[in-house]
Order: C-alpha cells, then structure tokens, then sequence
C-alpha cells in the first residue's frame, strides 16, 4: 500500500511540475535574481549549510543579499516576517522557526525573512531594502517563484529511496533534470567508485561534491569555546548520528545522549530530564547543534555549559560554484 501511495505522490508532484509547465499555474519574478537551494528527498541532506555558504559567497562579493525561507514550524501565518534586517535579529524560532533564526545569526549583513509564500516574501524585502540576490531556501519544489539557478543537494543514497510515504523523497528522481547544479552530500555514506557512478549519471558538468567540515566549538552566543572533557548530546536534528560522529572524530567522549525528532520544540520537561541525566553521567557539558542551540534561548539553565559544534559545508570545486552565483547575481547590477 505505501508503495502505491508513494506512486500516486510522485505522480501528483510531476503533473504539478507540468502545469507550471504548461502556464497552467503562473509563476511570478522578483526583481533580483533568485538562487534555489532544494532536495530531493526531506530532512539530513545538507541544504541549510550549503544556503549558509551560497549567501557568505555572495555577501562576500559585495552582493546585496536576502535569504528567503518559509519559515517551516514557526507560528507566523502572516506575508512576510523580517527575521534579520542584515543589522539585527528581529525575530524568535518560535515565531520564525529555527533554521531561519539560525542563519540569520550567522550572517551578518543578510536580510533573512519568511512567509508561506516565497514570492510574497520577495517583494516584501524588496519595497523595504531594494532589489538584491535571493537566495531561496528549502526552493526546489516552490515552483511558483521564477529562479534563475537551481541547486539540489542530493544525499548520495537518494536515488536508491522511494516516493513519499514509501520513502523519502518528495519527486521522482528524474526531477533532477531541472537542476543546474547538483550538490552530492554524506559523502562517507559512499564508495569512491559509488560517488563517480552518481556524477557519471547525473553529469559531471552538473555535479559538485559538498562535504562537512567541523569549524570548531562555540558558545550559544558564538564566541569560542573550548571542547568539553565529556559531552552529553541533546540534539533534535534529522540525522543526529552525523553529529555524534562530529563529536567523537574530534576527541571527545560522549556521556551520554538525549536525540528528538527534528525541529523538537524543547518543552521544561524534556530540559529537566536531560539535565538530570547529563549530571548521573559525569558530563562537563552539554552539546548541542547551531539549530538545536537557537531553541535553547530562554529555556530554564541546565546545570551544565552549553557548547555548540558549528558545521559548515565545504564545496569541492568552490570556484566553480562561485562563478556561477556570481554571473546570476549580475542581474542586480
């Protein structure tokens, strides 16, 4: 039954495509460019670091930019909702939801705003602060708003899942066709031989590997902070034994370790359990993500440090992909 369901999901996701297609369903265009960065299959793919970095190389080019999100899990049900006018953070996760507070944390200098419908978004930003260089996060699948380069991280186990709700991925792998560039992520869930299989089929002119790089340990705030003697994780993200690997590859012992579902809004309980649980098993600290760290503020003190392993994703042909987001973003020149 599922896989008929995951059939009839992919199905009615192609004939969407096809509509917008076929002018069917209108699109609309932003002033600025619009960069998409999507997936394929829901939750673990290294979209959000690879958004971090698409909007550092173009903020760093001189390039005015805005990061476009939906705003997945906040309660704002409004238009539009400025998260970060690029000076300040202007907005909470609980309203925002966390990955947008996150990345408006984390770059300085970015407009970050949400809303349900990116095209909205858009045009809010730019009555407030001009036309700029979009980037579209969590993209690939709002076809409504025109973009001008499509990026699709592709875990490189993806193409072996099924359709939604026999598997994880949201389309058909042929979908894939419409990307201009497909950035291979997970890497170490691969063979050397496995991964130049995927670029061979996919194209190697359209495929760039994207691997995780451990910047280092922070304070909550961001400041840099040493690497605890022992960690207990808490960490509500979609693939939570990534960031376990992070930890103990850097030499540190793990205590312990209280994993949620992903986006896990941290209720008073589950702080005072983990609390009580960090303490019986000895740990200096606890450790946690940028994402998780951001659902952490306000909540009552757990007894312990609180450090953060930032992550950032390393692209390996980065020239490559700065050429193109660069000759993108011309056309808000």
């Amino acid at each position: 039954m599922r896989r008929l369901l995951g059939r009839a999901f992919a199905a009615g996701a192609a004939l969407r495509v096809a509509a917008y297609r076929r002018g069917l369903l209108s699109r609309r265009r932003l002033l600025g460019p619009v960069i998409s960065v999507g997936n394929l299959g829901v939750g673990g793919s290294g979209k959000t670091p690879v958004v971090l970095r698409v909007a550092e190389i173009l903020r760093d080019a001189g390039r005015e930019v805005a990061v476009l999100s939906r705003g997945y899990r906040g309660s704002f049900r409004g238009e539009a909702l400025v998260v970060s006018d690029g000076a300040r953070v202007l907005a909470g996760p609980r309203e925002a939801g966390d990955e947008p507070v996150m990345l408006a944390r984390a770059l300085p200098g970015v407009v970050v705003a949400v809303g349900p419908r990116r095209d909205a978004v858009g045009r809010a930003v730019e009555a407030r602060f001009g036309p700029r260089v979009h980037v579209l996060d969590d993209g690939f699948q709002h076809l409504r708003l025109e973009r001008d380069l499509d990026l699709v991280c592709l875990d490189v186990r993806d193409l072996e899942d099924r359709p939604m709700p026999a598997g994880r991925l949201r389309e058909r792998p042929s979908a894939l066709d419409r990307a201009h560039l497909v950035l291979l992520t997970r890497l170490e869930a691969a063979s050397e031989d496995e991964v130049r299989a995927l670029e061979a089929r996919i194209g190697p002119e359209r495929t760039l590997r994207v691997a995780r790089r451990v910047v280092g340990w922070r304070s909550p705030d961001g400041a840099p902070a040493p690497p605890p003697a022992r960690a207990f994780l808490l960490v509500a993200i979609a693939r939570p034994e990534r960031f376990e690997r992070d930890v103990v590859e850097g030499g540190v012992v793990v205590a312990g370790r209280a994993f949620f579902r992903d986006h896990h809004r941290f209720r008073p309980e589950d702080l005072v359990r983990v609390a009580a649980d960090a303490r019986a098993a000895g740990a200096t600290a606890i450790a946690t993500t940028a994402k998780d760290a951001v659902r952490l503020d306000g909540a009552p003190g757990l007894g312990l440090p609180v450090v953060v392993l930032a992550i950032a994703a390393e692209v390996g042909d980065e020239a490559r992909l700065r050429a193109r987001l660069l000759a993108v973003a011309r056309r808000a020149s």
